[in-house]
C-alpha cells in the first residue's frame, strides 16, 4: 500500500509532539516537497526547491529540518559517492532496497532483490555472525 503524503506528514507531527516539538509551516512544506520528490535530494536541492514555493525558507531551516526528521528516524540518510548526504522519506515499515548510482548521470536507482537479501545472510551465517543491518550500493555505468 502506498503512503500519501497526508498519512506520512500526519506521523511526523506525531513523533515530533513526544518530543515536544511541533509541525511548523516551514517544516510542513520540507517535507512535502522531500515526499514528493521520491528521496534522494541532498539539502542544497531540496532548499532550492522549497525556495521555489517560499522565498523566504532559508538553508539553516533546511539542514536543521533534516536534521531533526533523521533524528527521528523518519528520512535516511545516504552517501553514493558524489560528496553530499541525500536523503529519503522513511516510510514506517517500509521495505529494505538497495541502490543503483550510474557513475554518468548520477541518477540513483532503488531496488530489491531476494536473492541477493538471501546470500547476505549466508555470507554472514558462514562466518558465524548475525546480520542486523545493511547498505549496498552499485555504482555501475549507463547503457543506454
Amino acid at each position: 500500500m502506498a503512503v500519501k503524503f497526508e498519512q506520512w506528514s500526519k506521523h511526523v507531527s506525531e513523533q515530533l509532539s513526544k518530543k515536544n516539538q511541533r509541525m511548523t509551516p516551514q517544516r510542513h512544506l520540507i517535507t512535502g516537497v522531500l515526499f514528493d520528490s521520491n528521496g534522494h535530494l541532498n539539502a542544497d536541492e531540496l532548499h532550492q526547491r522549497v525556495r521555489v514555493i517560499n522565498p523566504t525558507v532559508g538553508h539553516a531551516t533546511v539542514y536543521r529540518t533534516l536534521k531533526l526528521l533523521e533524528e527521528h528516524h523518519l528520512v535516511h540518510s545516504h552517501k553514493f559517492g558524489d560528496g553530499t548526504v541525500r536523503y529519503e522519506v522513511s516510510i514506517g515499515g517500509d521495505e529494505h532496497h538497495d541502490h543503483l548510482v550510474c557513475n554518468d548521470c548520477g541518477e540513483i536507482i532503488e531496488f530489491e532483490n531476494e536473492e541477493i537479501e538471501q546470500l547476505q545472510h549466508k555470507v554472514a551465517d558462514d562466518r558465524q555472525f548475525r546480520l542486523v543491518d545493511h547498505s549496498m550500493v552499485l555504482y555501475a555505468d549507463c547503457l543506454r
